[in-house]
């Protein structure tokens, strides 16, 4: 997988469980102690989240790490 498709999948992944959920990017950023802008960054493929941010996300999100990723 190419480094720009895995940020793709990532940034929409996180997006499409935050919008099931109806959770904010700033209600994310409280749940997670990431900021909101770091989280909109991820969404719009600026940056490569590291494994411990993934984490955060996928607990505060009840999803596993293959869930965001793939």
């Amino acid at each position: 997988m190419q480094e720009n498709e895995l940020r793709k999948n990532i940034a929409d992944n996180i997006r499409q469980y935050r919008a099931k959920q109806r959770i904010s990017q700033e209600k994310l950023s409280e749940m997670t102690d990431i900021s909101q802008q770091h989280i909109s960054n991820i969404e719009n493929e600026l940056v490569n989240p590291s494994i411990e941010v993934l984490l955060k996300i996928s607990t505060a999100l009840n999803v596993t790490l293959n869930d965001l990723v793939y």
